[in-house]
């Protein structure tokens, strides 16, 4: 086997341990929401460059709240950015695992792929006369698109070649 990216595998207490953290998170944070894709869109959004207006906006405001009208809530405006800045380290390092996650299951898979096409390579030379042919041949379907799609378009290029040749002969 050529290629090895990775060797990963976890203990059952591990996996245990792991999706109990993710239950506990997932518990602990119940009262996060879900944007539909149009919500997201358009929402105003607080950039990196809009962040330092809006704090600086809030210590505007906390230091004169007495501008302000009646209904607007700044106990909820300081709330908001506390949760905001409450997230954004979270997110980050969720976001990180999240990639690493992403990678190794990337990996993995290339590993896989990999050393079956490897495998499969060897019982196609080696496999023949082995009683392996219905073997081969199940795995062989993971290919045939490729040539039925090629076959296909072999069949449509002759198709057009015959369509102009009979257009040329009309001329």
């Amino acid at each position: 086997m050529p290629q090895n990216l990775i060797s990963y595998q976890l203990t059952s207490a591990d996996l245990a341990a792991v999706d109990g953290a993710l239950k506990t998170l997932e518990d602990r944070l119940a009262s996060l929401i879900d944007l539909t894709p149009v919500q997201r869109r358009t929402l105003v959004k607080m950039g990196d460059k809009s962040e330092a207006f809006a704090r600086k906006a809030v210590e505007v405001l906390n230091t004169n709240p007495n501008l302000l009208p009646g209904n607007f809530d700044l106990a909820e405006l300081r709330r908001d950015l506390a949760g905001f800045d409450q997230l954004r380290s979270r997110l980050m390092r969720v976001a990180r695992i999240h990639e690493r996650m992403a990678d190794s299951q990337l990996a993995l898979g290339s590993d896989v792929m990999s050393a079956t096409l490897e495998g499969y390579a060897f019982l196609k030379v080696a496999g023949q006369g082995e009683g392996l042919d219905a073997a081969r041949k199940a795995l062989a379907v993971r290919f045939s698109r490729g040539a039925k799609r090629k076959d296909d378009e072999a069949g449509r290029a002759d198709e057009r070649s015959s369509d102009e040749e009979q257009q040329a002969e009309l001329s």
